[in-house]
């Protein structure tokens, strides 16, 4: 869903909590906008993700900056892919602090993930967040 469709469902009342994934509705900044409609009609946010720690860790800057937040879906913690993975501790995971989304991805594991499609062909672990939270790390040092 974009903001266009969650626009829909606010205005309506039809929902009591909205679901925003990250990777999906337009990012941090559009998802914000979708809590903002939200937050109009008391409506709660509990965003959708299931993609991996990256995600989480973006999704997690934006609960931590969103009044209506109400609970946060986590499919994976990090574990061998973050050098400090996400810990839950009675029922809550700690908002990273560091820069960019606060994470450090482990590099060494994420190249133990390589596999081979053709003999000369090599695919590495890429996806849209990937290469994004690399620039992220890059532009704010």
């Amino acid at each position: 869903f974009t903001r266009w469709q969650f626009q829909e469902l606010i205005e309506k009342q039809a929902v009591a909590i909205i679901q925003p994934d990250l990777s999906h509705c337009g990012g941090i900044m559009e998802c914000r906008k979708i809590a903002a409609m939200a937050e109009a009609r008391n409506i709660a946010l509990a965003p959708h993700c299931p993609l991996g720690p990256i995600a989480l860790a973006a999704s997690l800057q934006v609960d931590a900056s969103t009044p209506n937040f109400l609970c946060q879906e986590q499919l994976t913690l990090g574990d061998g892919y973050l050098k400090t993975p996400f810990k839950v501790e009675d029922g809550y995971v700690k908002v990273p602090d560091g820069p960019g989304l606060g994470i450090e991805l482990n590099d060494e594991f994420i190249d133990s993930k390589r596999f081979a499609v053709r003999s000369e062909e090599t695919w590495r672990v890429s996806t849209v967040w990937l290469i994004w939270y690399r620039w992220v790390q890059r532009v704010s040092g």
